[in-house]
This record gives structure tokens, sequence and C-alpha cells, in this order.
């Protein structure tokens, strides 16, 4: 893990650039992210170094700490959507817009949380067992951010606005990995099937809800270790995968099995932003018990390509919005 922490002149400097994006008396969060992009080549310069040579070095796990947080920061919502209609952490998802700009194109999803760009990641009622971040008894294994989408993020990066009870993130590198050569042979073919998780609207695609067939009907089919034979990439979702016959569902047990052994943990703090290479870690949560009081754990989530013209070349719209 690479990390950088911001000194007192550096959080104000970064500080200042926000209030000249949020001066606004209207939010307007697309015209945000087009600011904060003009605004970034003005983040202190051992920041926008530290950033752009952990994209060109491609760094696993990349954290950034002493990011500004707001002193008078409003209680921890309950749930995404009343975080947006309530507005609650924009200075704050200005600072997560700034640093991942530096880094690529944020961009979103029509499915989820109504198109935001900037996602809130927070406990609410109702969800605590479910397999999405809005859920907190459960814990969430460890995965490949919306495996099953050719346009996935190259990083999902989370800011920390609260986080009470030191919640760990857990996160295993596919550099930190050694494969029995049978199972790495059958990862790399395309013997898997890779589904949208719940926090798409309108999916419920579980591996839980299997038909007959060895896994629920659509989705996309590949391999999980792809790329280059000695520093290969990886995308795997036990939760939101098939294998297409015996051999690769035997092989996705063994496979989460070797990732959960060399799993990590980076328990963030207010003002610690992570960026996670999605090509090449997976990455989850622990459980914990949300009192919902208004301190619970709070994250602000901004997925990030490094090419947006991905994007572009797939849809009929020159939209930062993948299309549900």
């Amino acid at each position: 893990m690479h990390k950088l922490v911001l000194t007192a002149e550096e959080r104000e400097s970064i500080d200042a650039l926000i209030d000249g994006i949020v001066a606004d008396d209207e939010w307007d969060p697309m015209a945000a992210m087009d600011r904060a992009a003009v605004a970034a080549p003005s983040l202190p310069r051992r920041l926008r170094a530290f950033l752009s040579e952990a994209r060109a070095a491609e760094w696993d796990v990349t954290v950034v700490s002493g990011l500004p947080i707001h002193p008078d920061l409003p209680p921890t919502p309950t749930g995404w959507d009343r975080a947006a209609k309530s507005g609650a952490g924009h200075r704050e998802e200005v600072a997560l817009l700034l640093c991942g700009t530096a880094l690529g194109d944020p961009f979103g999803w029509e499915s989820q949380q109504d198109g935001r760009i900037v996602h809130d990641v927070c406990p609410a009622p109702g969800m605590e067992s479910s397999l999405t971040s809005a859920s907190s008894a459960k814990t969430l294994s460890l995965h490949t951010e919306d495996v099953f989408h050719p346009c996935r993020a190259d990083y999902v990066s989370l800011l920390c606005l609260r986080n009470p009870d030191a919640v760990g993130t857990t996160v295993t590198r596919v550099g930190s990995l050694e494969f029995p050569e049978t199972l790495r042979s059958i990862l790399s073919e395309p013997r898997f099937r890779f589904y949208p998780d719940d926090s798409h609207t309108g999916s419920s695609r579980s591996a839980n809800a299997s038909d007959d067939a060895g896994g629920p009907p659509g989705g996309t089919t590949g391999p999980v270790l792809f790329g280059p034979a000695r520093t290969p990439y990886l995308r795997f979702d036990i939760d939101f995968m098939s294998g297409e016959d015996t051999a690769a569902t035997e092989a996705m047990g063994a496979t989460q099995e070797v990732l959960s052994d060399a799993a990590g943990r980076v328990a963030l703090q207010p003002g610690d932003a992570v960026f996670i290479d999605n090509y090449q870690v997976v990455h989850g949560r622990e459980p914990f018990a949300a009192r919902y009081d208004g301190a619970d754990r709070w994250l602000k989530r901004l997925n990030i390509s490094r090419d947006i013209r991905r994007l572009y070349a797939g849809s009929a719209n020159r939209s930062r919005i993948i299309p549900a």
C-alpha cells in the first residue's frame, strides 16, 4: 500500500479549491465535476505527483490521508437517497472529485443511486443483511466492483467522512496470490458468467438465485484471470458469478479461499481516501452494528475510468453515465 499524508498547508490549499467549486447557491453535481477537473491541476504539487505516479506505476492500493472534512459535518444519513435529497457532504464530494480527476475520469451508472457520479456509502434501515453497501450486519465478500461490465471502473475510490468503529475495508491484491497451476489454467479460460449486483436498480441476480443451467439467465461470460500471463488482472465476485461447468464452479470456491486467506484490511479514518485498482484488487467490508444515531460509518464513493472514451464508444450519447 502506498500512502501520502497531507500537511496542514496542503489541506488549506485543497479547502480553498473546494470553496471555489461549491460557491454557487444551487448545487449542480455535474457542474461540480467539470469544475473539479479544471481545478485539479492546481492541487498541491506533492499530491499531484503522488497520484500521477500511482497511475503510471499501476499501484494496486493508494491512500491519501488528511483531506479536509468540514467541522460541521451533518449527521450520517440513513441511506444514500436521504443523503442525495439533503445534499449532505458536498464539500467532501468535491475533495474526492479533485483527487479522482487527477487519476482519470469519474463516471456513474444510470442504474445506481439515480445516476449520481459520487455515491454515498452509509447503512440503511432494513438493508442490514443485503449484498450492497447499504448493509452493515453482513460481511461484504471480496469482489471486483461491477464485475459484469466491460467498462467497469479502473479505480474504485472511497473517502471516509466517519468511521467511529474503525470498520475495515478488506483488500486482496492479485500480485500477492499464488494459484496452483491447474486452478490458474481454469481461471484463465472463459468458463465463468458475471452478473450485475444488487446495487443496480432491478437487479436480483446473485448466485443464490441460480437456475437449473447453473446460474441466473443473462450475464457476460469470460475468464477470471486475464491480461499479461506473469502479472494478470483479476475479476471475481462469488455472489454475482457462476461457473459454466462443474470444474469452473469448483474453481470459484477454491479461488474464494485463496483470496480470503490473503486478505488485508484498511481501516479508513475521516479524511482518508483510498484508491483501489479494480483490475488488480478485490475488496470487501467487515460487518458492523449500525446504530442510526447520526454517527454511523459514512463514506463517499467514486468510480474512475482511465479512458472515458471506452464509455462513449459503447453508448449512443457522449455521457459519463452508463445506461441501464
